[in-house]
């Protein structure tokens, strides 16, 4: 029969995130999750002590392999979208960009003289230097240019600037109204602002993108399952097999640590590059 909480303590919680380990076979962060939730139901709702329940079973940690398309699948893949989902899809694949480091770029982050990207506060907080694609240079201007009457109808309308990151908007309260800050994927409308409940225009956003790159993949016949993300996978391992060595991936993708870089070693050491299948030898 169902218990209420206050019945229950340490015993029954560690059987519990025991029972998502070995039998829903949950990932460590799904169970890490329910733990943080227990706890806070009892500290903060329940006002109780949960106890001590560390020696329960941890879930292991599933090593899996990204999910990478080949250069013809990815040529297929933008080839079937249209602006402004083309020119986000050669970000993501042309410059490792993960999804919302492309939502939220902004025209100053663009270098054309010397083709890079410059990515503001990303995974981490941190900043770091990637790439500008030449093939997306041409299109990326023509989209600027047409991105520009939406900034120039937003000064005509004194429409309030984009909103700035931190406490940049008390530092430089017109800094949201220039060109320089605006967004280089903005939204088509104005939208209200949930933290400071101010109406302005924000970036598109993420789920638009997710949306186009899963019809694109079923229209470009792909099998694989695709998303916004495989291309930034497809760029690491790309990169890789033509003979660029691990720390510059590093530096391009942002890791922190070399190791979480390592996963795309994967095609430097598969098992069909140096084995023949005994199917296509000779008796």
């Amino acid at each position: 029969m169902p218990r209420h909480p206050r019945e229950m303590a340490a015993p029954e919680v560690r059987e519990f995130l025991t029972h998502l380990a070995t039998e829903c076979e949950v990932s460590p962060s799904t169970q890490n999750q329910a733990l943080n939730a227990i706890v806070f139901l009892y500290r903060h709702v329940l006002e109780l002590d949960p106890g001590q329940f560390g020696d329960f079973t941890r879930a292991k940690v599933k090593k899996r392999l990204p999910v990478v398309l080949s250069r013809g699948e990815v040529s297929r893949l933008l080839n079937v979208l249209h602006p402004p989902w083309s020119i986000m899809g050669m970000l993501l694949y042309g410059a490792g960009l993960r999804l919302m480091e492309c939502m939220r770029l902004r025209i100053k982050d663009i270098d054309f003289c010397y083709r890079q990207l410059i990515v503001r506060e990303g995974k981490g907080g941190k900043d770091r230097v990637t790439v500008l694609p030449d093939s997306a240079i041409e299109p990326l201007k023509e989209h600027l240019d047409s991105i520009h009457l939406l900034f120039d109808q937003d000064r005509r309308d004194n429409s309030p600037g984009v909103e700035l990151p931190r406490a940049l908007e008390r530092k430089y309260p017109n800094a949201g109204k220039q060109w320089a800050w605006f967004w280089v994927f903005p939204a088509p409308s104005h939208s209200v602002d949930p933290r400071t409940k101010i109406l302005r225009r924000h970036h598109l956003h993420e789920t638009l993108l997710q949306r186009a790159i899963k019809a694109a993949v079923y229209k470009a016949k792909i099998t694989k399952p695709a998303t916004p993300h495989t291309l930034r996978h497809s760029f690491a391992t790309h990169l890789l097999e033509s003979g660029y060595d691990i720390r510059t991936v590093q530096e391009l993708l942002g890791h922190r640590d070399v190791s979480t870089t390592m996963i795309y070693t994967h095609v430097l050491n598969r098992p069909g590059m140096i084995v023949r299948s005994p199917a296509d030898t000779s008796v």
